[in-house]
């Protein structure tokens, strides 16, 4: 598993980061989405995720936050809604209970 890195996402966006050594795999949807994750759990250290795939299975990916790994980040897809900083906020807060990011209360 030693640095093993992937991305899953919908559209070609996903295939910029083949070109960088990541592993692609396509999604469509979050159904499918959610199994690829199952899968590259076992095998990856980082997994990104994009956003839009990211935000409705928010609680099937707090699993992952009581592992040291896979690490799954989520990643901005076409229009950001903001997703990816609300969870890196969180993190960050329950990481060092404070806001470093962001100063706001």
């Amino acid at each position: 598993m030693l640095g093993k890195t992937a991305i899953v996402g919908n559209g070609d966006g996903i295939m910029v980061f083949k070109a960088a050594g990541v592993d692609t795999y396509p999604a469509e949807d979050e159904k499918k989405a959610k199994d690829i994750l199952r899968k590259l759990a076992k095998d990856y250290q980082i997994i990104f995720l994009t956003e839009d795939l990211a935000r409705p299975l928010t609680e099937f990916l707090k699993r992952f936050d009581e592992e040291a790994y896979p690490v799954v980040v989520s990643i901005p897809s076409g229009e950001s809604g903001g997703y990816g900083m609300e969870v890196l906020k969180s993190a960050m807060d329950r990481a060092l209970g404070v806001d470093i990011l962001f100063h706001k209360d």
